[in-house]
């Protein structure tokens, strides 16, 4: 009886995702509107004239695209407790990103607004799009699972919270929410990973969990764990499990290890949900792409990839992006983000409603020779080359390689795999093949080797990946492993730890 009542309640919402499927422009106008006015009084606002912007066209010729250092002077005041900085109401939380890009990490504000209005309300649409998919779900009576982050000391202010965005979530949870999550909250925001993940496992392992949420890569160390306390597989321990909401990493290279140990019947669905805000939902669990959140506070913008290193880009809105170009995202937020390059690149599959995928960071590329490779590439090719090689990639990363001796490039790739290939030759000439399918730019460079020579592809031990980032205390919550990089610094100190 409570799984039904929860489920006509949390359907409740359709009707407005319905209304912003069908009217996206009209939807994204009315949040920039909402957005200059509310910040108008600002620091931010009064400098840029606020009030006197009319339409996105005023916004776009006034206010700069910005990066995370050009905004951090007032995050930084914001997080010494100054107020009416970026945005009017008081900033008592920032989101500690991971930084695995860059050696430092990064503080973004999340206001009450953005946290009600964006990151619960996006969570709720979640619920409801989940269970109007299927309508015979049990997601009301057991408990989610959530791995979230870590809380961390604010060093400009012992008043306001600084953690994972995961960890602000969770730490203000509505009651309702607390209710059917575990682990409890005094586990769940504990700083020190391995004891944490200790911890979770002690407690959960008696839990009649229903559903999943958490990173990928750190979800499946937490069931490894308690697979090898237990001695019990997850459906032995779990029989009632049906859904794992999974976000945070790509998902491609990770689905067959978690076919592997979750039940048969597990549901898999999609999220896109950054310290920054809650962006994007699998609306549809027949498509692998996602639904754009349009009425959540953050008003979209979009950089095509080749205007990134542009004088004057030419950016556009909601309005004018095209089907299979890819961009850059800009968000302007209801936490005083204000055209704010969050660093990920999406492409669009279809309009109205709009759907997306990410295909990678705007840093994780390749292109020491114009082959301009990306992350959606190596994914396409990890999707064609496991099942043949009978292989499952655990985590991986590449970088150029330059030979100055013998005047020779190629790309490096250090991989740890969950189940080797058959036949490891085979599989290296297998995924250079499938690359130069997936991306004509690197075929053209590989062609009988002219330009870029056959990738060095170099196998270690499982762990290994793991080692690193415990070695650059980043473990559990957002931290992930950097897929590709123009540079060698990520590679060379993983390189060490074998």
């Amino acid at each position: 009886m409570i799984n039904d009542l929860m489920n006509k309640i949390i359907q409740k919402r359709l009707p407005q995702i319905e209304n912003y499927m069908k009217n996206p422009i009209e939807v994204q106008d009315k949040i920039l509107k909402t957005l200059i006015k509310s910040a108008q009084e600002t620091i931010w606002g009064k400098f840029y004239d606020y009030k006197n912007i009319k339409s996105w066209n005023d916004f776009n010729q006034k206010v700069p695209i910005n990066t995370y250092e050009d905004l951090r002077p007032f995050f930084e005041r914001a997080r010494g407790g100054e107020y009416n900085v970026l945005w009017p109401t008081e900033i008592r939380r920032f989101s500690k990103s991971s930084g695995t890009t860059s050696s430092k990490s990064k503080f973004i504000p999340v206001s009450e607004e953005c946290l009600n209005e964006c990151h619960y309300k996006a969570g709720k649409d979640m619920l409801a799009i989940y269970c109007n998919n299927y309508q015979s779900n049990n997601i009301f009576s057991g408990m989610n699972l959530a791995l979230g982050g870590s809380k961390h000391e604010n060093e400009l202010n012992s008043d306001i919270f600084c953690g994972d965005v995961s960890a602000i979530i969770i730490d203000n949870l509505p009651f309702w929410a607390e209710l059917y999550r575990v682990p409890k909250k005094e586990i769940a925001l504990m700083p020190e990973w391995e004891e944490k993940l200790n911890r979770m496992v002690d407690s959960i392992i008696d839990a009649n969990i229903v559903s999943l949420s958490g990173v990928p890569s750190w979800m499946m160390v937490l069931l490894k764990k308690v697979v090898e306390k237990t001695g019990k597989t997850i459906e032995e321990l779990w029989p009632n499990l049906e859904v794992y909401f999974h976000g945070g990493v790509n998902f491609a290279p990770y689905r067959s290890q978690f076919e592997t140990i979750l039940p048969a019947k597990t549901r898999y669905m999609e999220t896109y949900n950054a310290s920054e805000g809650f962006f994007g939902l699998q609306d549809d669990p027949n498509k692998d792409s996602m639904l754009l959140l349009l009425d959540y506070g953050v008003y979209y913008e979009f950089l095509p990839i080749d205007q990134l290193e542009a004088r004057n880009p030419k950016v556009v809105n909601l309005a004018d992006v095209e089907i299979g170009k890819n961009y850059a995202i800009l968000i302007s937020t209801n936490a005083g983000l204000w055209r704010y390059l969050i660093g990920d690149t999406i492409c669009f599959t279809e309009k109205y409603p709009y759907r997306f995928k990410i295909t990678g960071r705007t840093k994780n590329f390749i292109n020491a020779c114009g082959e301009e490779l990306i992350v959606d590439n190596a994914i396409q090719a990890f999707s064609k080359v496991c099942p043949i090689t009978n292989a499952m990639i655990s985590e991986y990363t590449a970088a150029p390689l330059f030979n100055k001796e013998k005047n020779e490039t190629t790309h490096q790739w250090i991989m740890e795999f969950e189940k080797e290939p058959e036949d490891f030759a085979t599989f290296c000439d297998l995924f250079d093949k499938a690359l130069q399918e997936t991306n004509s730019d690197y075929e053209a460079k590989r062609y009988k080797d002219f330009v870029l020579k056959k990738p060095q592809i170099i196998k270690v031990p499982q762990g290994t990946f793991y080692k690193w980032l415990k070695s650059k205390g980043k473990l559990g919550g957002q931290h992930k492993v950097p897929r590709l990089s123009n540079n060698r610094e990520f590679i060379d100190e993983i390189l060490k730890q074998i």
